[in-house]
């Protein structure tokens, strides 16, 4: 007798958030949150301006998972064209959360990544592929591949995937894995890497900024405490 069919990636990737606790530990208000953003914001900006880019509404960007569109916001508050921007969402609530918050001339897609169509993203359309935390909720080593080999289809000769994630496991929760360097490497094989660590350690950071924010930049300056790789992965 055959056991229970297996849910499809996508699917299980919709039942982990599911069971996600809505609890505010990511809520920007909280100080070691805003101290986050900012430090991976210095570190995307400076990642810009050493490619030579000026003005971000000359380029194309298309984010995988974006969630309720925080990162383009981000981005049009940059300066970047909100015809240019797309964003991909798999989850229905977070995609109409996106839908609602972003320019109306900005497309936002509802579905698996995969199944994005050309019409929407062409082959070499896209200056900048963005992702933020998804393939560290990818436990599918082929669909981690499959996803990244579309990510790269995307981009234009000259082009990039900007990378945010984390690189180490969380032991208290099995629905994420940390995605190391040596993984990105192994995704993107025809790319050119460059790495940053970034990010004091979550549940360390909690600790600290309940004793007093400033705190923050003191342990964040500490490498080994920082759990994240924001990435630029140039396509030749």
């Amino acid at each position: 007798m055959n056991g229970p069919r297996q849910p499809n990636e996508p699917d299980a990737v919709a039942q982990r958030y599911a069971r996600r606790a809505a609890n505010g530990l990511y809520s920007p208000l909280r100080p070691e949150v805003w101290q986050g953003l900012q430090e991976r914001q210095r570190v995307m900006l400076r990642g810009f301006a050493a490619r030579g880019c000026t003005d971000l509404a000359t380029l194309r960007f298309t984010e995988v998972g974006c969630g309720s569109g925080g990162n383009l916001l981000e981005l049009l508050r940059l300066g970047a064209d909100p015809a240019r921007l797309t964003g991909l969402e798999l989850l229905p609530e977070r995609h109409a959360a996106a839908r609602r918050a972003l320019p109306e001339a900005t497309a936002v897609w509802l579905g698996d990544a995969l199944q994005a169509p050309a019409t929407l993203l062409a082959p070499a359309s896209q200056d900048v592929v963005l992702q933020s935390t998804v393939f560290s909720s990818l436990l599918d080593d082929n669909f981690q591949q499959r996803l990244a080999d579309t990510m790269w289809g995307w981009l234009k000769p000259g082009g990039a995937v900007l990378w945010y994630d984390f690189t180490v496991n969380n032991p208290r929760n099995p629905d994420v894995r940390g995605v190391p360097l040596r993984r990105v490497r192994q995704l993107f094989p025809n790319g050119r890497v460059t790495a940053h660590r970034v990010t004091l350690a979550p549940p360390l950071a909690r600790v600290v900024c309940r004793w007093h924010p400033a705190l923050y930049t003191l342990f964040n300056s500490m490498p080994l405490l920082r759990t994240h790789l924001l990435a630029w992965v140039h396509k030749p």
